[in-house]
């Protein structure tokens, strides 16, 4: 009798701008269909005929929103993976060519052989709140750049680029009013948010971000919540050599928001003080004691998350 493993079928798909490429690892099938509302409902169609282990589709600059967005509303186990995995992994394997039918079969193949965690993706009011959070991430980058050429441009664009600093502004304060109204809208995200602003040095913003670009926290061990971030170190060892143990990859706009609530932290919250004071007098250098201090705060936060208890004085 076959095993369940035997059943399931992993799945990749090469997203195109005009084109969906398929293919099933398992079966050897490959078929392709327009990137389009109609397009997608027949590729989800087709493999719903399947027991599927996974999906895996590629992050091209949401592209490939649309057609995550109807998988992940069937239920169905999809995942965006970062394409330099998915390159080195084909280079490993010595495929050298790319056509759009060979990334989908090397995307199915990467499915099948490394089996990446399915994990769920924000769907409904959650995706709204996480498109906002981005935007607002953007619109505050934008004001940023806009700020520092005050300064070099000359008198007689000075006033156009402050009336556009200022509209920025507007726009970052109408989009903090309709993420505040959104997560008060839904029970789950408003209890995390409320246990998350009871850390003392941790603000609205730094939430928004963690909740919209963080959801495993919470459900995950200290170490896999501290890797998916990237502030967990790694030994870099070899032989006789003993390297500098560094962080790696994880989610930039966590770490972001994570570093400046620590800027903060330092000043406001009792327990990253000491433990920064403490890092920096044992001689770590200070952005390594920032870092330190990260990881410290966001295995906090993930353990009262899963305990579903607000902030303790114990703690500090």
């Amino acid at each position: 009798m076959p095993s369940k493993r035997e059943n399931t079928v992993n799945v990749g798909i090469d997203v195109g701008k005009h084109q969906l490429d398929v293919a099933v690892y398992e079966r050897n099938v490959h078929f392709s269909a327009p990137n389009t509302p109609q397009g997608i409902r027949q590729v989800l169609g087709r493999l719903g005929r399947y027991t599927l282990s996974r999906i895996v589709v590629e992050a091209t600059g949401r592209r490939e929103y649309n057609f995550v967005l109807g998988a992940a509303e069937r239920g169905f186990p999809v995942i965006i993976c970062q394409p330099i995995k998915v390159r080195r992994f084909a280079g490993a394997k010595g495929i050298l060519a790319k056509t759009d039918k060979i990334d989908a079969q090397v995307l199915a193949s990467y499915a099948a052989v490394m089996r990446p965690d399915v994990r769920p993706l924000a769907i409904g009011n959650i995706r709204k709140i996480k498109d906002m959070v981005t935007r607002r991430r953007q619109l505050v980058v934008m004001s940023a750049m806009e700020k520092n050429r005050l300064d070099v441009m000359p008198k007689s664009l000075r006033a156009d680029t402050q009336r556009h600093v200022r509209h920025l502004q507007s726009q970052i304060e109408k989009l903090d009013r309709l993420i505040t109204e959104l997560v008060d809208s839904l029970d789950e995200w408003r209890e995390r948010r409320d246990i998350l602003l009871s850390v003392p040095g941790v603000g609205v913003q730094v939430i928004n971000t963690l909740l919209a670009d963080l959801p495993e926290l919470g459900t995950l061990t200290n170490k896999q919540i501290a890797a998916l971030v990237g502030v967990a170190p790694f030994n870099r060892d070899s032989g006789k050599l003993r390297g500098k143990r560094r962080i790696r990859g994880g989610r930039a706009s966590v770490r972001t928001v994570l570093f400046m609530a620590m800027l903060t932290s330092i000043q406001h919250n009792v327990l990253i003080r000491n433990t920064y004071k403490r890092l920096l007098e044992s001689g770590k250098h200070k952005k390594v004691a920032l870092t330190a201090c990260m990881r410290k705060m966001i295995v906090i936060l993930n353990a009262m998350l899963r305990d579903n208890t607000p902030w303790d004085q114990k703690y500090a």
